[in-house]
């Protein structure tokens, strides 16, 4: 499975046989290969991060330490990130929660892990969509500008209860469609081969708390005024 964090969060994967998902939460597409590639989009990623460091004033580096620098579940305190609306789920006019706020958890450290937590939670959900599709996940490649932060990377692994694995940087969407275009030109049987480098793999426990908290949470948010 892929996760792809970026101004909107994709989870997506490559299938041989259609989706057919009546929420609309796991949209189908196809490819010229005759494969199918199921897809959930949320609109909130890595602005959630953006919006954790403008609110603490710090840059991203920092945030990421920051949220490495409190416990798992941060003791708590929980990020509902609808800071867009969402459409997965679809709630247009929602808007982020912040829950669990006590004197313990009212500091820096608390928030920037909750908004990393919060962030992958909403993903985490479209990954059970997939597997609700039938879709088996062995472990999750994480791709996107949201892979840049240390914490995401380190976090996501506890999160999805499976492997990470973050490949070199780069703009996978448009080096893909590069290759498909090589491939058509070459008239080949096989696409061009493509050397991705050397990939990271983070492993941890997975940490079914985090989930249940922000299972309930995410049904207790206000929707925009006016």
């Amino acid at each position: 499975m892929i996760v792809s964090i970026g101004t909107s969060g994709v989870v997506s994967t490559v299938s041989n046989v259609p989706t057919a998902d009546p929420s609309g939460i796991v949209a189908g597409f196809a490819d010229t290969t005759g494969r199918f590639l199921p897809l959930v989009c949320t609109l909130n990623a890595a602005r959630v991060l953006d919006a954790a460091a403008t609110m603490l004033r710090v840059d991203h580096a920092e945030l990421s330490a920051l949220a490495l620098s409190a416990p798992p579940g941060a003791d708590g305190r929980t990020l509902v990130p609808y800071l867009e609306g969402e459409r997965t789920p679809n709630r247009p006019h929602a808007t982020g929660a912040v829950h669990g706020l006590a004197l313990r958890t009212s500091t820096p450290a608390h928030l920037a892990r909750a908004a990393v937590e919060g962030m992958l939670c909403a993903l985490a959900d479209g990954l059970d969509a997939m597997i609700a599709q039938g879709t088996t996940v062995n472990r999750v490649i994480l791709v996107g500008g949201g892979a840049r932060s240390e914490a995401v990377r380190r976090i996501a692994p506890t999160v999805f209860g499976r492997p990470v694995l973050v490949p070199p940087l780069g703009e996978y969407v448009a080096d893909g469609a590069a290759r498909q275009a090589a491939w058509v030109l070459s008239g080949g049987q096989r696409p061009p081969s493509w050397t991705v480098g050397q990939v990271e793999m983070h492993e941890a426990d997975a940490v079914p708390a985090i989930r249940e908290r922000y299972a309930v949470a995410r049904a207790n948010v206000l929707d925009r005024a006016g």
